[in-house]
């Protein structure tokens, strides 16, 4: 499948099930989406459904068999690189006609695309040899959109042989993963989160997908989420130093965006965005000298001119002047669009239910919560099937999820076996030895409330594709947990794919709130709320690495702000009206910003002496 970019936007990974299939829906339109490689027992029950839903030949794959994960996963990739494939080729052999595929690809173009310029021509021509040519043409020039998974790279636990015995590194659950998606049929890009893995950065020296022909191109690519420069040229250098070339950098907000948010030390995305844009050829070249290296010893000769590093970014885009902006001004590649699309059914999978509550999802309908068993902060919605369902549980006097995936185990506080902290095996023991430390009734039960917060986000998380697909059989759960971005709190239209491509490109307007601020807005008022959180969580006197954090935090802030007053100029895709809302809303946050009080009464009382 080729990797060419027709689109200015791409879909990003929503969760573990609600774009596991996205691509088979997308990809035929030149639209790039993004698979979670997580969950391969929802990827086996899935190729099984579309295997029998197209006629094809199903063999299954045990989970007991050997290298079982792996296997799973290519098997499904193959199976949805073919399915794509298959969808394209009709598309591109479909009629010219009104509401044909074909037509439909071309009509979701940006209008400004030389493409789309064409097929205009065509469609508005009457002579009918002029437009029998240019139909073949046309034909000719489109592409599928690219097929690219995501890695966890923390979300990597060890695995154990039916007798209990350890396996080596190679079958933990992020390189098997990695090992799937490396003999895939995918010609397509790994997506890294969740930081660096040096471990299973250096698995990936091993499959020859990664590495490039004698014209620089790659079968697989490699792109790295990062949220700093500095993030991006470690991993990078470290990459390159193992002959391995990391062809896009995507730069997330920290904390405007859905799923887990891992939040910067007050660095906002606009000043990130700049140094990229500054520091790029600075990155290239320090790649670039080590990669050259590396491939020589592996005798590769390749020519530095075929290097390139694209800069992508995404969270909390929400308008096409603010894509268009982000491309002009930072050289932007492609823009992430995620939490609107959980309103696209045609293109996600969305239970009823969990549809209609993110519809009326407001501003304080979506928080950062505490929920994850990875302990990292996640997105959530309030109201949510999972919640209903927890809180019954802890009503029952039976917190926690039996924990049958077993993805995200982590913790030996209480066995030398790993457990999941949202597990009813955790919570006994953690209730235990609460009442056995802590004295005082309250105290027990309040530190407990807080340890029962978390929900199994492996069954949680991949509810919702089993529903939508009339697949869940669950005998523990068909609740569904699922980790919108604060943005989608403007929107609440139900919509189709074509609607939603309108409004990325300024066609239409989706967003019902009137008063959604501008994603550097939100931002930047997310953080000053995480930092007054992080201010309360902390007692005082704070130990000086704590203040010296929340100071940094602090300053970085009041840089970010700076920074922004001084881009409004810049923002030409903006009315003057807006630009002088953006204004009015800067001058508050930084009003909001300077009333935060920093303040160590140990630090002063020493100062008073």
């Amino acid at each position: 499948m080729s990797q060419k970019h027709l689109h200015k936007f791409h879909i990003p990974v929503l969760g573990t099930g609600f774009s596991i299939d996205t691509p088979i829906k997308v990809s035929k339109y030149g639209i790039s989406s993004v698979i979670s490689l997580v969950d391969d027992i929802l990827m086996e029950k899935l190729r099984k459904h579309y295997c029998e839903k197209g006629n094809l030949q199903y063999d299954p794959i045990n989970e007991k068999e050997h290298d079982s994960r792996a296997r799973r996963i290519t098997a499904y990739l193959n199976l949805v690189n073919k399915l794509a494939k298959e969808q394209f080729e009709i598309l591109r052999n479909s009629k010219f006609t009104a509401g044909s595929e074909i037509s439909r690809y071309y009509e979701m173009l940006p209008d400004t695309s030389a493409l789309k310029i064409k097929y205009n021509e065509m469609s508005n021509t009457e002579n009918s040899e002029v437009k029998n040519d240019l139909q073949k043409w046309l034909r000719s020039k489109i592409y599928p959109g690219s097929i690219d998974v995501n890695i966890m790279t923390k979300v990597d636990k060890q695995n154990y042989s039916s007798e209990g015995i350890p396996l080596s590194t190679e079958y933990n659950d992020a390189h098997a993963a990695l090992r799937g998606y490396a003999l895939s049929e995918l010609a397509g890009s790994i997506i890294f989160s969740a930081g660096m893995n040096p471990r299973l950065y250096g698995y990936m020296e091993s499959f020859t997908d990664f590495l490039p022909d004698r014209f620089g191109n790659f079968k697989k690519k490699i792109i790295i989420k990062v949220s700093d420069f500095r993030s991006a040229l470690i991993q990078g250098k470290f990459l390159a130093n193992k002959g391995l070339w990391v062809s896009e950098f995507r730069i997330e907000s920290g904390l405007n965006c859905g799923g887990h948010a891992f939040a910067t030390n007050g660095y906002l995305l606009g000043p990130i965005l700049d140094e990229f844009f500054t520091r790029k050829e600075e990155l290239l070249n320090s790649m670039s000298g080590l990669y050259k290296k590396s491939l020589n010893k592996k005798n590769i000769v390749l020519d530095n001119d075929y290097l390139n590093i694209d800069i992508t970014a995404q969270g909390g885009v929400g308008k096409s002047s603010e894509q268009e902006f982000l491309i002009r001004r930072y050289g932007i590649k492609s823009v992430g669009w995620g939490s609107p699309f959980l309103l696209v059914p045609e293109v996600i999978n969305v239970d009823d239910f969990t549809l209609q509550k993110l519809s009326e999802a407001g501003e304080n309908d979506i928080y950062l919560s505490n929920v994850s068993p990875l302990g990292v902060p996640f997105n959530n919605l309030r109201g949510s099937s999972q919640e209903i369902e927890k809180l019954e549980r802890i009503k029952n006097g039976k917190p926690g999820s039996p924990c049958p995936k077993k993805f995200l185990i982590s913790n030996n506080d209480y066995s030398k076996k790993l457990l999941c902290t949202a597990s009813i095996s955790y919570l006994n023991k953690k209730k235990t030895d609460l009442n056995e430390k802590l004295t005082g009734e309250n105290k027990t039960e309040s530190e407990f409330e807080k340890a029962a917060e978390k929900v199994c986000l492996c069954e949680g998380l991949s509810s919702s594709a089993l529903t939508a697909n009339n697949l869940n059989e669950s005998k523990f759960s068909s609740a569904v947990s699922v980790c919108p971005g604060p943005n989608l709190a403007y929107y609440s239209k139900i919509s189709g794919l074509k609607d939603m491509v309108d409004h990325i490109y300024g066609k239409i307007n989706l967003i019902t709130d009137p008063q959604r601020p501008n994603m550097f807005i939100k931002e930047t008022s997310l953080y000053i709320d995480f930092l007054i959180k992080k201010i309360e969580e902390n007692l005082k006197p704070y130990s000086a690495k704590t203040e010296e954090y929340l100071r940094s935090f602090h300053k970085n802030l009041s840089d970010g702000i700076e920074y922004y007053k001084n881009l409004i100029p810049e923002i030409l895709e903006e009315t003057e009206k807006v630009k002088q809302k953006i204004i009015g809303d800067l001058d508050l946050l930084e009003k909001r910003l300077l009333s935060i009080s920093i303040y160590n009464p140990f630090e002063n009382a020493l100062l008073q002496e």
